[in-house]
């Protein structure tokens, strides 16, 4: 067996020797609440304190279950504290630091902490006791964890949000899966032990369906199957991969040079499908693969596209014994089922292939699939005469080379070397062996050492002249010479054709490094083409174009013009839209004279490149196919790249010009705000004053008084938006009356209303909503100001209020032109206006502050056309249970 098959991997090595000190994370894992995490985390704490352990209960939630709150004797808990401004009790992280005890039990690992504490989710509290050496012990539910979070909303139709990153779960030293059959936990629920009262009913009814327990129930031993099959890999990895573990079915497909592979992928496709297994498809790239013909070349390209396309993970092995390969892939991977093909005709090859499987392989299962599809000579033929005629002439300048050779070394011996003894004759025609093989293969290195046997004979073997042979001893000479000739050739043309390889796959890895390299450096899309131009140039003699998406979505050609006919727009337009390659050597209009690959980076498509060669067989060799894969790989990465840099390089640009108009906002509404003060106080008693008079411009100061204090509520929008900016919106929580925020808008707005038609349609009933009344009344008067700027003085306005079950759903709306399309998102953005170039006064920020503050009560905030005509903002705010008003209040 090969010894590198059984070397532990370095990394895993490297991953042993990481600080110890580091506490260890414990965490019971279950598909849904109820099924007994908490329970059993109890029992763990109660048998590591039996055996002398310091365990300290942080955060043990029993939902007031008897048999889970038994286990808490003997356990010390540790007192939570108040934290944020609502003084919720939440766990104390210091105080456990100080404590430091050697367990800690810390449940529901996805809890999302109150505001002001030092972290905002109860995992990352976790992650600082681990990192201060205290081991942890925790329960979380398979809906928690983030990359599952949209599948169990797809099943459950409930979004979870409060989340556990898996990185982190997937850290923990142990996960204990705690489950419970769906019928079991249904009876639970039906008992009381879960939830109390109505609450179990409306579970059973919505989230605990026997359905939903079913998927959440697999997801949970899908989730932890993977853990288990990742932490045995491990293993094998630090152990060595000497043997294949059968944990699991995985097939692995060889891909021969065979006519009929394209049935043994489908064979293969079927198995894995049976078996719902992972499965693998190689081929093992011998020197003898350079020797077959471009048909026989292209089908295996195809073959493996193929088997791309139905699901496998595809590979091409280097190496020249392509059975040791498998074995290496095959241990690698932990594929315990081989799949090989078999063709009647060439029955001895294959079961030699399988037989040497099985040899080397003990522990691997075989499958050996017959290959009945029948062989297209005429088409291998054809494809084939070219490549065959070039090697037939250098075959035949190799045994004319061999026949000048031949005679010189005759000459050479029978003038110059005459003194000399036979043997060193032999030496020099060897020599000549040697070198016809080195420059023209193996065929006219056997047709050298024939010659040269031939030529010994005659002119060096008494009787001289003739094929007779006096002394027998020279028949051994000839067979000696005439072995080492053909082994000597055959080994030195194998030699130099596996330099021959090596010379163009060091060629391919420095043009992908000078390429790559070039690329780094690239700032425009300019020098991306110029780079792609000079290196496809060199290395496939061809000229290339890239095809890159202008701001409409337009492709525009960057770089040179291509020699020939330039590439069709309709051809490009499909493959950027299918990010499918088309032209030349595929299979979507193979007969124009280019190939046009689309340049996908993830699954965006960042363009076009276009390669035209001076000869298409060069896109036809499935290694410069490869290459030319690898060069769209590292254009696209460029783009990306540079895409990103000036995305972020716009992001800093927008956030400076932010941070400075914030600012000279800022420094703009400080000033303006004490003059506008002292205006508005004049003004109101100028109007005082003229009304006392009964002065005839008593309007005029009142427009005055009117326009002040418009200006002074946009200096304050702006100083708002300023102190939203810094993290200054503070809220002064209170329950309110919805109709008394309403009336004190609007008592605000009081001189704007007059003149406009005004409708209030609020709930009959007390509506009690929890917020800062001034914040809200904001929300109010700015809705009710735009409403009154944009749609019209002869439009209707108003204002309807209902419930809608634990939510107030609130409208603001009006009977005018309404809001176009594409604005109805925008509008709430900083300085976005309805109408950009509108005389209406303000700047924009109305809408933003309103949607800030709208969320800080956690609530949503949207705008839409009315059926009706005219426009209407939306606000829909939680309503949760009033406090209770004892009979001692209300007397």
């Amino acid at each position: 067996m090969n010894d590198e098959l059984s070397r532990p991997d370095p990394d895993a090595l490297l991953l042993t020797q990481q600080d110890g000190h580091r506490g260890k994370l414990k965490i019971y894992f279950g598909a849904c609440a109820g099924v007994g995490k908490t329970f059993a985390m109890l029992q763990e704490a109660q048998r590591l304190r039996a055996q002398g352990l310091d365990v300290l209960a942080g955060i043990v939630e029993t939902h007031n279950r008897a048999e889970t709150a038994a286990l808490l004797d003997g356990l010390t808990l540790l007192p939570r504290r108040a934290a944020g401004r609502s003084h919720h009790t939440e766990f104390d992280l210091d105080a456990a630091l100080a404590r430091h005890p050697a367990v800690i039990l810390m449940d529901e690992l996805a809890h999302t902490n109150v505001q002001g504490a030092r972290h905002p989710k109860r995992w990352q509290d976790i992650d600082e006791l681990l990192d201060a050496g205290i081991d942890v012990i925790t329960t979380v539910n398979v809906q928690h964890l983030e990359s599952l979070n949209d599948v169990v909303a797809g099943i459950t139709g409930i979004q979870v949000r409060e989340t556990v990153p898996d990185p982190f779960f997937d850290s923990a030293d142990e996960v204990v899966l705690v489950d419970l059959p769906p019928d079991d936990l249904r009876q639970r629920l039906k008992e009381g032990k879960v939830y109390i009262g109505d609450r179990a009913e409306r579970a059973i009814e919505n989230f605990f369906r026997k359905g939903n327990l079913f998927a959440l129930r697999e997801l949970a031993l899908r989730r932890t199957a993977d853990r288990v099959d990742d932490q045995m890999r491990a293993w094998r990895d630090q152990q060595g991969r000497d043997r294949v573990w059968h944990t699991r079915d995985a097939i692995l497909l060889c891909i021969g040079d065979d006519t009929g592979s394209e049935k043994l992928v489908r064979t293969a496709a079927r198995l894995a499908a049976r078996l719902g297994s992972v499965w693998h498809a190689i081929y093992v790239e011998t020197p003898r693969l350079h020797r077959l013909p471009e048909t026989q070349r292209r089908a295996i390209l195809r073959t493996l596209q193929l088997a791309q396309e139905l699901g496998a993970e595809t590979a091409t092995l280097a190496d020249p014994d392509e059975v040791r390969a498998v074995l290496r892939y095959a241990r690698e991977h932990n594929l315990g089922k081989i799949v090989a093909g078999r063709q009647p005709h060439r029955r001895f090859r294959r079961d030699s292939f399988a037989q040497r499987l099985g040899e080397l392989g003990p522990d691997l299962d075989l499958l050996v699939v017959a290959l009945d599809e029948p062989l297209r000579p005429a088409l291998h033929a054809a494809s084939s005469k070219p490549a065959s005629s070039d090697k037939w002439r250098l075959r035949l300048r190799g045994c004319v080379m061999a026949l000048l050779l031949c005679l010189a070394v005759t000459f050479i011996g029978r003038g110059l070397l005459a003194e000399f003894d036979s043997a060193n004759a032999v030496m020099i025609y060897l020599l000549s062996v040697v070198l016809v093989a080195l420059r023209y293969g193996r065929w006219p290195s056997v047709f050298a050492t024939v010659i040269n046997v031939l030529a010994f004979d005659l002119m060096f073997v008494a009787p001289t002249g003739t094929v007779a042979v006096s002394d027998l001893q020279y028949l051994v000479t000839f067979g000696v010479m005439l072995a080492v000739g053909v082994i000597v050739g055959n080994l030195t043309a194998g030699v130099r054709y596996q330099a021959r390889v090596a010379r163009y796959r060091e060629q391919r890895a420095r043009y992908l490094y000078e390429m790559a390299k070039s690329l780094g450096s690239a700032l425009t899309p300019q020098d991306i083409a110029a780079t792609a131009q000079r290196v496809i140039e060199v290395t496939l003699q061809a000229r290339s174009q890239l095809l890159l998406p202008d701001e409409q979505g337009e492709l525009q050609a960057t770089g040179p013009d291509l020699r020939g006919t330039p590439p069709d727009a309709g051809i490009a337009k499909w493959s950027y839209s299918k990010g499918q390659p088309a032209g030349a050597g595929t299979d979507t209009l193979p007969a124009v004279p280019y190939q046009i690959v689309p340049l996908k980076s993830g699954q965006q498509c960042r363009g076009l490149l276009v390669v035209e060669p001076e000869n298409l067989r060069q896109l036809m060799i499935p290694e410069q196919q490869r290459l030319v894969e690898t060069f769209t790989v590292l254009i696209a990465n460029a783009l990306e790249r540079m895409a990103l840099t000036q995305s972020e390089a716009a992001s800093r640009l927008a956030a400076e010009r932010e941070q400075l108009r914030n600012a000279l906002l800022s420094a703009l509404s400080h000033d303006l705000r004490t003059p506008l003060t002292v205006l508005f106080g004049q003004a109101e008693m100028l109007m005082l004053d003229l009304a006392h008079a009964q002065s005839p411009f008593v309007a005029q100061a009142g427009q005055i008084r009117e326009q002040t204090l418009s200006t002074i509520r946009l200096v304050s929008n702006m100083l708002d938006m300023a102190r939203i900016q810094s993290g200054g919106l503070q809220l002064r929580e209170e329950w309110v009356a919805l109709d008394e925020v309403i009336d004190g808008a609007l008592r605000s707005m009081g001189p704007m209303l007059k003149g406009h038609a005004f409708e209030l349609a609020l709930p009959s009933e007390l509506v009690l909503i929890k917020g800062d009344s001034a914040m809200l009344e904001r929300v109010f008067s700015n809705l009710v100001e735009n409403s009154l700027k944009y749609a019209g003085n002869t439009a209707q306005h108003g204002i309807r209020a209902w419930r809608d079950g634990t939510r107030l759903e609130i409208g603001v709306w009006d009977s005018g032109p309404g809001i176009a399309g594409d604005s109805l998102t925008q509008i709430f953005d900083k300085f976005a206006r309805g109408d950009k170039e509108s005389a209406v006064p303000g700047v924009g920020l109305g809408l933003a502050i309103s949607k800030t503050i709208t969320e800080a009560h956690r609530g949503r905030i949207w705008a839409e056309n009315r059926a009706s005509g005219g426009a209407e903002f939306r606000l829909s705010l939680p309503l949760p249970a009033p406090p209770e008003i004892s009979e001692a209040a209300l007397k």
